[in-house]
């Protein structure tokens, strides 16, 4: 369906997802899978519609395309598989025509995580920290493929202090906690039917994906413009502030640093200050993560949004990664984390949408290794 070097491979079913039949991939017209650092990846398929008898169309027919099947998009570029999402089919739309050959079936889907939120549900969790709680409740979807990915929290709530509850999906109670400790959650598939779910701060670790290049002559891999945007307001201080229960004396609470690795060498200083709000009542180790939340949650300095040719780049860009940028000059060039990918594809094109941040300008080295 793409190019010579890449090959396109989409797998359905209602259980175990199978290769798709060949009338299914002749009749794709094109697709899009946007991955995203905190919200559920989604994916929408077009495809055209024919009538294969007198009585209904091929495609809506078979039942293949609909709700809930499974789904698995991967990319082959050269010999390197890639998959790109895992999803379930969750709507369908019919555009019928008039014209022979002008109607469609545009087929969206979410990630597998929606079937963590399907059901609402009340439980209490007493005497358990954080992170158990959300080990607990991956592991109750492990004939998804889930494979947990969890970062351990120190913070035991004592049944007689409090008792953690859930009120509602165990996908909302895991975002919600995730909240609380300044972490994010998403599920990300590794190898076809099996995904990670990962439970944690931002990943701005790890090797950085090749370099989104401009203005470097053979090297140039990006031929759109980059725009890179400067928000002095995105950032913000959190004040937060605890109460002695004994003296009745308010207690500031050191907001923490260094917990992400730096990006850029001048970071933008947060002009805002923001108040969490219920923060008196609680204890230190509370407090502290409720500072650590809300600066986490506050926005980086610097967006970076642009377009690049998979042919051209070589590979598929990853979201919740790292990635270099250079040729843009030194403000602008250095490592970025990657927040959101859109890929998309149809015949003979591949194109990566992205949305890189930082909390600066300034690279942290003399040169991006490409």
């Amino acid at each position: 369906m793409l190019a010579n070097n890449i090959r396109l491979q989409l797998m359905i079913g209602s259980t175990v997802p199978l290769p798709a039949p060949y009338p299914v991939i002749d009749a794709l017209q094109n697709l899009e899978v946007r991955n995203q650092d905190e919200q559920r990846d989604g994916f929408q398929m077009t495809f055209s519609l024919g009538k294969d008898s007198l009585l209904d169309y091929g495609l809506l027919a078979s039942g293949i395309l609909d709700p809930p099947n499974r789904v698995i998009i991967s990319v082959v570029i050269g010999v390197l598989p890639q998959v790109l999402i895992d999803g379930i089919i969750t709507n369908h739309q019919v555009m019928l025509s008039n014209q022979p050959g002008d109607s469609r079936l545009i087929v969206t889907g979410e990630d597998i995580s929606v079937k963590l939120d399907l059901e609402e549900k009340n439980a209490t969790y007493p005497n358990q920290p954080d992170s158990v709680i959300v080990t607990r409740l991956i592991a109750k979807y492990a004939t998804l493929g889930l494979i947990p990915k969890v970062t351990p929290t120190t913070d035991v709530p004592i049944q007689i202090d409090r008792i953690p509850t859930q009120q509602g999906t165990d996908l909302s109670y895991i975002q919600q906690l995730a909240r609380h400790n300044g972490f994010v959650f998403y599920i990300e598939p590794v190898v076809p039917t099996v995904n990670t779910a990962y439970w944690g701060i931002d990943n701005r670790l790890g090797l950085p994906q090749p370099a989104l290049t401009m203005n470097m002559g053979a090297d140039t891999n990006v031929d759109t413009p980059i725009t890179f945007n400067f928000n002095a307001l995105g950032p913000a201080s959190p004040q937060v502030t605890i109460v002695e229960p004994f003296t009745q004396l308010a207690i500031p609470i050191p907001v923490p640093s260094g917990l992400r690795p730096p990006l850029a060498s001048k970071a933008a200083s947060p002009l805002r200050k923001t108040l969490p709000r219920n923060t008196a009542n609680l204890n230190l180790a509370q407090a502290a993560l409720r500072a650590l939340s809300s600066t986490s949650q506050s926005s980086d300095a610097v967006t970076a949004t642009g377009e690049v040719d998979a042919v051209r780049y070589g590979r598929a860009l990853k979201s919740r990664r790292l990635v270099g940028v250079r040729g843009v000059g030194f403000n602008y060039d250095g490592l970025y984390y990657v927040k959101q990918v859109t890929h998309r594809i149809e015949r003979g094109k591949y194109k990566q949408s992205f949305t890189l941040t930082r909390e600066g300008r300034g690279a942290l080295t003399p040169a991006v290794v490409p």
